[in-house]
């Protein structure tokens, strides 16, 4: 079944990947990710985009973030996307697309989803044997939400309400955060993150998806009868 077309409710956060075309390597050296962080800070105030939690990893991006404008998301991705392929290609020597088409996105449940997408997010590393642990993995969230670093990488994120109540003060926080992670993410959990995203579908409970089509004037899930098959190039 093909993917919903994407859609964005102002002040909803919202899971976005973007891959490379092919699975081909978007990040060569270290000096990339620091470009493609640079045009995506710089895109993401401009336009309105708020970022709670990313990872970068060799052949493609996760955000969480919540968008301010109905084309928050795009704006940046278009901005982001252009500056980006003229640098790689012209560092690389390299011609012709970067990218796996357009991003792929869903609306996401705060109550319901956003602390177990953060812990999605920041544990792709882990899960794909680059680290360890997600701390090792200098291209993520994890440091900002977990340690409460600072720096290039961090100063731009913003903490979500729902992780505000993790604590009455930052090391609070941190620290249930950290707690979180002990915790493997179910079985259940990852499959419905995967679906909805690669899909379109909203990442919720019932009651949620049903709200979101009130809103959005569309389905949310699926009608097809059975589960849909999984696209696993996704860790």
């Amino acid at each position: 079944m093909a993917r919903l077309p994407s859609y964005v409710i102002p002040g909803q956060p919202q899971h976005i990947i973007q891959r490379g075309n092919n699975r081909q390597a978007i990040f060569a050296a270290e000096a990339d990710y620091q470009f493609f962080r640079d045009a995506l800070v710089e895109a993401a105030i401009k336009q309105g985009l708020t970022i709670h939690a990313y990872v970068w990893m060799t052949n493609h991006i996760h955000l969480l973030a919540t968008p301010q404008f109905d084309d928050s998301i795009s704006k940046v991705f278009q901005s982001v996307g252009r500056k980006y392929v003229q640098y790689f290609n012209y560092t690389c020597k390299r011609s012709g697309t970067l990218w796996e088409g357009r991003y792929r996105a869903t609306v996401v449940d705060s109550e319901h989803y956003l602390l177990t997408l953060m812990r999605y997010i920041e544990m792709n590393p882990v899960r794909a044997d680059m680290v360890a642990h997600p701390r090792d993995y200098p291209w993520s969230s994890y440091r900002f939400n977990a340690l409460g670093e600072t720096g290039k990488n961090a100063d731009w994120l913003t903490s979500h309400s729902e992780y505000e109540r993790l604590g009455h003060d930052a090391a609070e926080r941190q620290g249930a955060y950290r707690q979180l992670f002990r915790a493997a993410i179910s079985k259940d959990d990852l499959t419905a993150i995967r679906e909805c995203t690669h899909k379109g579908w909203a990442l919720g409970s019932e009651r949620f998806r049903e709200q979101i089509e009130r809103l959005t004037n569309r389905r949310t899930v699926s009608k097809g009868i059975g589960r849909p098959r999984l696209e696993n190039r996704d860790v």
